[in-house]
């Protein structure tokens, strides 16, 4: 289980379909390039949106490709506070249910009427890398930092597996400024509670009812 896996921060991006994109970018325009992801075959465009909710507003917001079946705008739960929207926790892709927002590009706005979701924290793997870690696909797990000063231990957060990822987990900003102080930041599978995660609630119960199993 002592499998050092590499943390990454996940800004607020945006994945789009490529309808919703030529609306707010233009007929027949192409994502452009920027750069590569740790994720192979995901990648950062030069298109940026402006993301408007009830409150407030966030711009150049960067658009990673490439296109998606369906938009979907990841952001903080602080992020949401900010936009004035609910802040809902899933898994990519899980959008029913989701509140929406205003999109903005050169072209003109875009309304979305679910789709904005802070995305769950999870690990990406390779089949081979879940036998090593004795995991597999959508599991939940323990991870515990290793962080100058400010290590702590994650829980819920869900290993997803597929022979095209490679080995990361990512946080959003929230969790990050809540941990990192150092470059590279590293975590570790931890098996608690038999790796069961919701005995976590069951403990923390327990605890305020006077009930010590330690």
């Amino acid at each position: 289980m002592g499998l050092a896996i590499p943390i990454e921060t996940s800004a607020r991006h945006i994945h789009v379909c490529r309808e919703d994109f030529e609306l707010l970018f233009g007929k027949g325009k192409e994502l452009t390039f920027k750069a590569e992801l740790s994720q192979p075959g995901q990648y950062v465009c030069e298109e940026r949106l402006t993301v408007k909710g009830p409150k407030g507003t966030f711009e150049n917001v960067a658009v990673l490709g490439p296109f998606r079946n369906e938009t979907q705008v990841e952001i903080s739960v602080t992020d949401c506070r900010k936009l004035g929207i609910e802040g809902i926790i899933r898994q990519s892709g899980d959008t029913k249910g989701t509140p929406g927002c205003t999109l903005a590009g050169p072209f003109g706005e875009l309304k979305i009427d679910h789709g904005v979701i802070v995305a769950k924290r999870h690990i990406h793997m390779t089949p081979v890398q879940a036998v090593q870690l004795g995991v597999k696909d959508n599991d939940d797990v323990f991870v515990i930092t290793n962080s100058f000063e400010r290590s702590l231990i994650f829980a819920d957060v869900i290993v997803r597996v597929s022979p095209s990822f490679a080995l990361a987990m990512h946080v959003d900003t929230d969790e990050a400024n809540a941990f990192a102080g150092m470059d590279n930041p590293t975590g570790v599978i931890l098996k608690l509670f038999n790796g069961q995660t919701y005995s976590l609630q069951k403990w923390a119960d327990e605890l305020q009812n006077g009930i010590n199993r330690l």
